[in-house]
């Protein structure tokens, strides 16, 4: 319907171009939107508002004229002036109806659209070092990156999903040392454990697996792994008056470096063995977290493949003249194009830096052909937006394509006390910790309901209660109400058949019912919007609210009674609700269960 109301002020724009009351070029930016509240009509649109400047006029007088152009169109009621000049539009109650032949005939694809079909984008997300399991700022971005992802998919874009894996940094070597560590302690050797290795069970466990397999193999003196390692930090007992630790001698980065240096030596090609063992165990412990999480990629993107991009990208750089040594070390004119400065790509040992594989990292996703890249990522990486799309430009590509968007921390709550987590220590809560306590719903559900940007104080208690207070459990708990409703009327002998039940559509005649239809229609809108936005919460908002009509309604007023129409009709009302709480509910991957 929104389609025709478009059309007829598109008309009248044309028409006031044609009378020299707007110029040829006027750029028309107006929004033709759903209205909130149902005696502001269905529609309102703010073109007059928009196009005042232009047309030089007061907006309700250019609000009048506009009127004055609008071409018949069957299904506006009336269209009229409202505040400091607003169109709203009244549709017939004829057409307020047929978004109930709309769903009917579309089902599960009701709130999927075609707007973004050309579109071809990639969305990559989570992209956590393989180095330990996912813990609850990780399951974050997965909500949220799947479903952003589900969300354009229903506009209809072309989405990859893609993990990043982080298998070659320094990271992934100190997880290796610590393999190798706890595999010298069960080999029976003595120790002491440095203070920035991972100290999780985990690394034992991996660790065992090695020594079952190969025995001591690849067993070393101890004495040999730790010479001339620089002696780690030494704290001191007391705290100091801001609560962090007093450091007193010693250097726990040196320390770990000295330790994989050592190891590398020692092991030679050997040390691939302990790598891999735990890049392989926790990489595939990730994969199947997420994949019972209802989190999916399409790839899975190795740092490892890029040596040849990384060089590619630095000869285009070079070649560009974006690039300029300094001290030994290569730098990217990265101030250029508005960084705050310049950055290191090549180290002056020749190794290229981690900027330098992400600068390749983008090369190759831009050769892919996407037509937009979806990078999401931690908060902490705010200051990687700007060198990042400052090397996209400087390689002769469009920073405009790629689109960043920052995921805020997660907070635990458990009885009014936040729960601490630490992924380096190994004493954190995981991603499979919250799914075992609250579940994959509650779990999806509340990632995705605030902006990205924002904090979320997860409170675990509200997560299961069975409450109003619960918005996924009052939502959920409305779709299942509405499957037992319908088995009920087929208990009762009741013949209901959705086809033929639109014949009493005209029955609903309350307000209530008006307003759960006109909330019905607004779905698709809704879908696109929160795509546009990369929003998923417009989505669960949406879903909270027609849930909110569904049950005040319903309480309100008996769905089955003896008036065989009006049954009939608010049996039709009912199904309808039950499908888009259905397609709403699989956008943001929620179960939408038949009982409860």
């Amino acid at each position: 319907m929104n389609t025709a109301i478009q059309a007829a002020l598109d008309h009248a724009v044309q028409t006031l171009i044609a009378q020299d009351i707007l110029p040829s070029d006027w750029k028309n930016s107006s929004q033709l939107t759903r209205t909130k509240d149902r005696s502001h009509g269905d529609f309102a649109s703010n073109i007059a508002m928009v196009g005042s400047k232009a047309a030089g006029m007061k907006p309700r007088d250019l609000a009048e004229k506009i009127l004055s152009l609008l071409p018949t169109v069957s299904e506006i009621q009336k269209a009229e002036i409202a505040g400091p000049g607003f169109i709203n539009f009244f549709l017939n109650a004829d057409e307020r109806y047929a978004v109930l032949d709309q769903i009917h005939t579309q089902k599960t694809a009701f709130g999927r659209t075609d707007k973004n079909k050309d579109q071809k984008v990639q969305v990559e997300f989570v992209s956590a070092n393989p180095t330990s399991s996912l813990h609850v700022g990780h399951g974050r971005g997965a909500a949220y990156g799947m479903t952003v992802a589900n969300i354009l998919e229903a506009t209809g874009a072309t989405v990859d999903r893609e993990y990043y894996v982080n298998d070659a940094g320094r990271q992934m070597d100190i997880l290796a040392t610590s393999t190798y560590l706890r595999y010298l302690e069960l080999a029976g050797q003595s120790l002491v454990f440095p203070k920035n290795a991972y100290l999780g069970d985990y690394v034992k466990d991996i660790a065992q697996e090695i020594l079952n397999q190969d025995g001591t193999e690849y067993v070393f003196p101890v004495e040999d792994v730790y010479r001339d390692v620089p002696e780690d930090v030494q704290y001191a007992e007391e705290l100091d008056q801001d609560g962090n630790k007093v450091v007193l001698s010693g250097d726990k980065e040196k320390h770990i470096d000295g330790l994989i240096y050592n190891a590398q030596q020692l092991l030679k090609s050997n040390y691939r063995i302990f790598h891999q063992a735990a890049l392989h165990a926790i990489l595939e412990d990730i994969k199947d977290d997420l994949s019972d999480f209802g989190v999916t990629f399409n790839q899975w993107f190795s740092e490892a493949t890029l040596a040849d991009k990384i060089e590619e990208a630095l000869e285009t750089l070079q070649t560009r003249g974006f690039l300029y040594e300094q001290d030994g070390n290569i730098w990217f004119k990265s101030t250029e194009f508005g960084d705050e400065k310049d950055r290191v790509v090549k180290r002056r040992n020749g190794q290229p830096t981690y900027f330098a594989s992400d600068i390749a990292y983008h090369l190759n996703k831009l050769q892919r052909g996407y037509t937009h890249l979806v990078n999401i990522w931690g908060s902490d990486h705010h200051g990687y937006i700007e060198r990042v799309k400052a090397a996209i430009d400087a390689l002769g590509y469009d920073s405009s394509k790629l689109t960043v968007l920052l995921v805020q921390f997660v907070s635990l709550w458990r009885g009014g006390q936040m729960l601490q987590m630490s992924s380096r220590s190994g004493q954190f809560v995981t991603l499979r910790d919250l799914r075992q306590e609250v579940g994959n719903d509650a779990a999806r559900f509340y990632y995705v309901m605030r902006k990205s940007e924002q904090h979320i104080d997860f409170d675990l208690d509200l997560a299961v209660s069975q409450s109003k207070d619960n918005a996924i459990y009052y939502i959920q708990y409305a779709h299942a109400r509405i499957c037992r409703m319908l088995e009920k009327a087929k208990t009762q002998g009741i013949q209901f058949d959705l086809e033929q039940a639109r014949e009493f559509a005209s029955k609903l005649e309350l307000d209530a019912e008006t307003a759960i239809l006109a909330k019905l229609a607004a779905f698709p809108d809704v879908v696109n919007r929160a795509a546009t936005a990369y929003e998923p919460h417009q989505v669960g908002n949406y879903l909270k609210e027609l849930a909110a009509l569904f049950h005040a309604w319903y309480n309100e007023h008996k769905v089955l009674s003896d008036d065989e129409a009006l049954t009939k009709a608010r049996l039709l009302l009912s199904a309808n609700v039950q499908q888009v709480l259905h397609n709403g509910l699989t956008l943001l991957g929620v179960s939408a269960p038949q009982s409860m």
